[in-house]
């Protein structure tokens, strides 16, 4: 099925209205949704309605709330995300350190308990418009155990990502948005939804043998996700875990708090004017990517890209030609409207649902329950 932007935002806008949502909370969590679609991050962009829509209902995140401050001075603070939608909260946290970069020229926000802060690199692009430089650490408490450490098989951390932002003099900022483990779970259920394996090196089974197979992965028992770079993944990842998780007053992985999903994230931004004058740093940049790119490339039509430069690349494409969605996150989808009673006048394909019925427990296609757990 292909979509135009719009069709997508009013849909996803509907669907989270319906489910609870303030209408500008709804618009927002639409809006960071659809452009993780936009930009070519499916794993997370709108194949997480279920789930969203399943914790909203089983209050394991919830809607219209604010960040609390903990503690703070002029340039840190300590701030509770009360398990509010990540994409309002990950907003609330983010301006809140551009403000105080702004006046000190850095700013560190320790965020925990937050909801699904969605695709992180979004919290990199926000401060870079800014003009901000900023760096972002961050772990799942519980319920995102999901890799096993190296040289290990039970799942014993999250997917701990990564961004970081740079600033350019075009407006197109430097955006790194990685994992410490080889790819995202969001991933591996799109590739469970296309009916498609996963490359080499990226899962384990229960027993600790490779598998393409993401039905592995949800099995009973699961299988894990491998970290990047074997050790060296492995030791990144435990530092990311400290740093969101022990450093905001979270909580590191742990198996107690698996029955909800809550982020924290710990991010530091920096006011580049502080260091020197735009005239003296954006030549700089531009300079040495200009550098970088010079490399020969392997293969004679190879190109150096920088990162974020593929994702801009995405978005200028789909926003032209419209998002595809597979048939499975398709009638996902269509299946939360039914529940929420949500009208829409797409066509739904016939094919059957993967669904935990069949033997696959995937997140987000489980029955949603009706009560706070």
């Amino acid at each position: 099925m292909n979509f135009q932007y719009e069709e997508l935002i009013s849909l996803a806008e509907e669907i989270f209205s319906t489910a609870g949502c303030e209408r500008e909370e709804a618009r927002r969590v639409a809006g960071h949704l659809v452009e993780a679609n936009v930009v070519g991050h499916d794993s997370h962009g709108l194949i997480r309605i279920p789930s969203y829509v399943e914790w909203l209902r089983a209050g394991k995140v919830l809607a219209h709330q604010s960040l609390q401050i903990v503690s703070e001075n002029d340039a840190m603070a300590v701030v509770d995300g009360q398990f509010g939608l990540g994409q309002t909260i990950g907003e609330e946290a983010m301006q809140l350190g551009i403000e105080k970069a702004a006046k000190h020229g850095v700013a560190i926000i320790a965020l925990r308990n937050a909801g699904h802060l969605g695709r992180i690199g979004d919290w990199a692009e926000m401060a870079a418009k800014a003009g901000m430089i900023s760096l972002h650490f961050v772990n799942t408490s519980g319920a995102g155990m999901l890799v096993a450490p190296f040289g290990g098989i039970d799942r014993r951390l999250s997917a701990n990502p990564f961004a970081a932002g740079v600033p350019t003099a075009n407006g197109q900022p430097i955006i790194l948005d990685m994992s410490a483990c080889t790819m995202a779970e969001g991933k591996i259920r799109v590739a469970l939804n296309q009916g498609k394996k996963v490359p080499d090196g990226c899962l384990i089974d229960s027993e600790g043998n490779p598998t393409n197979d993401p039905e592995v992965f949800y099995g009973d028992p699961p299988g894990a996700i491998l970290p990047i770079a074997a050790h060296k993944g492995s030791g990144l990842s435990l530092i990311i875990e400290m740093l969101a998780g022990a450093l905001t007053g979270g909580s590191c992985t742990n198996p107690e708090n698996a029955w909800r999903v809550a982020n924290g994230m710990l991010s530091i931004i920096i006011d580049r004017s502080f260091f020197g004058a735009a005239a003296d740093f954006f030549p700089e940049v531009e300079r040495y990517v200009a550098f970088v790119k010079s490399s020969r490339t392997v293969n004679n039509d190879g190109e150096i890209l920088m990162p974020g430069e593929m994702e801009q690349r995405t978005k200028a494409l789909r926003l032209q030609q419209g998002i595809d969605l597979d048939d499975a996150t398709w009638r996902q989808i269509c299946d939360t409207c039914r529940l929420l009673n949500v009208k829409h006048g797409f066509a739904e394909p016939e094919a059957k649902q993967a669904s935990s019925a069949d033997g696959v427990s995937i997140p987000g296609c489980e029955p949603a329950p009706l009560g706070r757990e």
